[in-house]
């Protein structure tokens, strides 16, 4: 497959992934732009062991924990945040309240949940967080009810 194809095909899918772990629009848009650097290096080294959907999803997840191990080291200012607040402005309030949820998620369910909104394969992403397809569903499930139970909290 040619780089720009998968580039068009897989860009919205990485960025909202990444807006799912990060809930920063501006740290997602580069996540997704590295995440795609690292494809575009690594295109020749690609083996169709897997889709080519699952070897990106994985890429952008790893690089997004990575994101998330720095940002623990080096917590944002005050400054970055109200910025980041003022950007978010721009996403409708449940969307943003969506991905507020989601962030507030340990990783792996952020991982989960985020892959499942992008309608990728139980079989899939099973397979990118090294759980068996039983216990991806029961965690899907459980995700699934955590956040229903925030919205109802929110009164959404």
């Amino acid at each position: 497959m040619e780089f720009e194809n998968i580039y068009k095909t897989y860009w919205d899918r990485i960025f909202r992934l990444c807006m799912g772990f990060v809930n920063d629009y501006d740290v997602a848009q580069d996540l997704a732009q590295e995440t795609f650097i690292i494809v575009w290096q690594k295109l020749d080294t690609f083996r169709n062991e897997s889709s080519i959907g699952t070897w990106i999803f994985r890429i952008a997840s790893n690089n997004c924990l990575r994101q998330i191990e720095k940002e623990k080291r080096f917590p944002k200012s005050e400054l970055s945040m109200n910025i980041m607040e003022e950007k978010q402005q721009s996403f409708e309030p449940q969307i943003q309240f969506l991905y507020q949820c989601i962030a507030e998620l340990p990783e792996t369910d952020r991982i989960i949940i985020s892959l499942e909104l992008e309608d990728v394969k139980q079989a899939e992403i099973a397979k990118i967080v090294g759980l068996s397809e039983a216990n991806t569903r029961v965690k899907i499930h459980r995700i699934k009810e955590k956040l229903t139970q925030k919205f109802k909290e929110n009164g959404q």
